[in-house]
């Protein structure tokens, strides 16, 4: 009751204040493409249905020696052929449209072919409303690469391996309806089919596993009926200069938490997801020769709001402050700083398990990201490095990026992980350290 209460009297004060709709980040077109997302032509003719895509060739080898228990890709974290396919129509009158983004992939690790469907969504526009209805990629929040509001699935396996940043968010199957204003700007996502995250697994890294020995192992999505649906909300406008967002949602963590069926000698786990909700507010600005970026939010655990129950996350807060600032021609330095705080603490240690690894009350996490252009930029260069000073674990990825021609481009990186413990975020893959190459083409 008291966070439905907060939550009403902070929407209360966001709509008092004066100010200016803040208009969506996220981008009306591909741009790839060269077309509006109606389909019209940016030259202004108008095609029924418009059709282009990519083909890319993605490698990532392993750099420690070390292989994972399972699976059979030997020294390789992947490799792979993709054939990407977008497909978007509209009508004439440009009110109804569709989007479909599929892959069709050759994976040489797992040795099979699969089809997925990346996005695909019907879209209606009446007026200042807009209902999109099917897979979609949902981006809200300031972070780079720490999401406190962006509680929507991610692909972290798909991320570590070295393929192209796109493919680290996930769709979500539901519907989305936005309204846009002078005075608000609001967009409500609901979501009655539940993604979890893709983690790492053990047949493509290594890494801390304490269940891996347990022979039954099984997992345990969300039931499908409407007390269980997933709904986010996101009002946003500008106020004095800054961007600013609020947001609800009302859902299940992405991760999951383990049940085993005996503490002290277990024969089985159940991989369940606990009940959350999120409350959380971001603002962003141009400030001091660069952008400002702020963000909070509050994780309410449903599921153990006493934080007496070791298999379920404790209730916590997040935090993030970020500045970026090109300091000359081409060349762009961001910084971030994060923390997540745990409610509850007490309770948690006292309910933990004897030898059980325990987490601190804060992790703390600081970011940079460089990115220099050179030659017209043709090349791309780019280093993103995260530190925990609480966790004593980092990760680093340096790229380059080279644009052959228009339409070939190739990229080159690593995924550098390391640590003090085997049981911290980053440290528990400082044995799955691996190098990546990305060969595109695009039509």
């Amino acid at each position: 009751m008291k966070s439905r209460s907060l939550c009403a009297v902070l929407i209360g004060l966001f709509l008092a204040l004066p100010g200016t709709a803040q208009q969506s980040k996220e981008p009306a077109s591909d741009p790839a493409a060269g077309e509006t997302f109606d389909g019209t032509q940016s030259g202004g003719k108008r095609n029924p249905i418009t059709i282009h895509g990519f083909l890319l060739a993605a490698l990532s080898l392993r750099t420690t020696g070390e292989r994972p228990p399972v699976g059979s890709g030997g020294d390789f974290v992947l490799g792979e052929g993709r054939l990407r396919l977008n497909i978007s129509g509209a009508t004439a009158s440009g009110k109804a449209a569709f989007v479909f983004k599929g892959d069709f992939v050759a994976d040489g690790v797992e040795r099979k072919v699969v089809a997925d469907i990346r996005e695909g969504y019907a879209r209606y526009t009446l007026g200042p409303l807009e209902v999109r209805a099917g897979r979609q990629i949902v981006t809200w929040g300031v972070g780079d690469l720490l999401f406190i509001n962006d509680v929507f699935p991610k692909d972290w396996e798909s991320f570590f391996s070295g393929r192209p940043a796109e493919y680290l968010k996930l769709g979500a199957d539901g519907v989305r309806v936005r309204y846009s204003s002078g005075v608000l700007n609001a967009d409500l996502i609901v979501v009655p089919f539940f993604t979890p995250d893709k983690l790492p697994s053990p047949e493509r890294f290594v890494f801390f596993n304490p269940y891996s020995a347990i022979p039954n192992q099984h997992e345990q999505k969300p039931a499908v009926n409407l007390g269980n649906t997933e709904v986010g909300l996101r009002l946003s406008r500008q106020i004095d200069g800054f961007d600013m967002s609020f947001y609800a949602y009302r859902g299940f963590w992405r991760s999951p938490s383990v049940r085993l069926n005996n503490p002290v000698t277990p024969t089985s786990a159940t991989w369940f997801f606990p009940e959350l909700s999120v409350y959380g507010v971001s603002a962003q600005r141009n400030a001091l020769g660069g952008v400002v970026s702020l963000e909070a939010g509050y994780y309410d655990s449903r599921s153990d709001r006493s934080g007496t129950n070791p298999a379920i996350p404790n209730s916590q807060s997040r935090f993030l402050a970020g500045y970026q600032r090109e300091v000359r021609k081409d060349l762009t330095v961001a910084v971030q700083s994060y923390a997540e705080v745990m409610e509850d603490y007490a309770a948690y240690r006292r309910s933990l398990p004897l030898a059980s690894p325990a987490q601190d009350r804060v992790r703390a996490v600081l970011t940079t990201r460089l990115t220099q252009y050179l030659r017209y930029q043709t090349w791309r260069l780019s280093l993103f490095g995260a530190y925990s000073p609480t966790d004593e674990d980092y990760f680093i990825q340096p790229a380059v990026n080279y644009k052959v021609t228009e339409r070939l481009s190739l990229a080159v990186g690593a995924n550098i992980f390391g640590g003090q413990r085997e049981t911290t975020y980053f440290g528990q893959f400082q044995k799955s350290d691996n190098m990546w190459s990305n060969l595109r083409f695009d039509f």
